[in-house]
């Protein structure tokens, strides 16, 4: 396993899914870790007490990523809380998924703002402290729909497709200081978001995707540790699908 000894870490959207196996991968490998979420502080705190269980420090901040002074809060408070910033995860989102006509302004706004500005916002905030200490990792959590594009996802496609420009270009702009920006886009991975999915879709899915099933968060939350080590350190810019094959570029 990659070792992140001494490591500190922010994971957006860190009490469940996705994002809460990234944080717990990250402690495994050593490092302490700050989560945020949105209204769930019951699955946060269970987070926490597992990070503290596997002897590192972990803190639950309840922050809106889509409010610009919210995300420089979660920067300021990771850096009073461990005294730097190794790591940001941008792993936030929510969908509001329907047909483009029947989508709403507001609709398209909330997963935006969520989705794409939050990125932005976390990144503006980490990156400033990052070129301070000429190091870093920052990577953003796409998906194949901002790669391939989804039916009834026009607002959650178009933000996942922005956060593949957005790490491309971050990371062209921050790579002299030492610092790297990649992506991971995850096809479907079983998560309360897919559980609800009917059967019939599952089926046809797991059709189309060459290795025949959904992914595990544990697979995602691996190519987030690979990414963060050094090992990766010649790798910026880069999206990693862990999608099954589904989408091959």
């Amino acid at each position: 396993m990659f070792e992140l000894n001494g490591y500190s870490a922010i994971v957006t959207g860190g009490a469940r899914g996705i994002g809460r196996a990234i944080a717990l991968a990250l402690a495994d490998a050593g490092a302490d870790v700050l989560i945020t979420y949105k209204g769930n502080t019951a699955a946060a705190d269970a987070v926490i007490a597992e990070i503290a269980a596997k002897g590192r420090k972990g803190i639950a901040l309840q922050a809106d990523v889509a409010d610009p002074d919210a995300a420089a809060a979660v920067v300021a408070k990771a850096i009073e809380a461990f005294g730097k910033v190794d790591l940001l995860v941008n792993n936030a989102g929510i969908t509001r998924d329907t047909l483009i006509l029947r989508m709403t302004p507001e609709q398209w706004r909330e997963v935006i703002d969520t989705n794409l500005s939050g990125a932005f916002y976390m990144t503006k905030a980490a990156v400033k402290e990052m070129l301070r200490a000429k190091r870093g990792r920052i990577i953003n959590i796409t998906s194949v729909s901002g790669q391939a594009g989804n039916a009834g996802q026009a607002n959650y496609s178009s933000a996942k497709a922005g956060m593949i420009g957005l790490t491309k270009a971050t990371a062209r702009e921050v790579a002299s200081r030492g610092i790297t920006v990649n992506a991971v886009a995850p096809g479907f991975i079983t998560t309360e978001l897919t559980a609800d999915l009917p059967d019939a879709i599952k089926d046809g899915v797991k059709a189309q995707t060459p290795l025949g099933r959904f992914g595990e968060p544990h697979e995602i939350a691996a190519a987030v540790i690979y990414l963060a080590s050094r090992e990766a350190s010649y790798v910026t810019g880069q999206v990693l699908g862990v999608d099954g094959g589904l989408v091959m570029m």
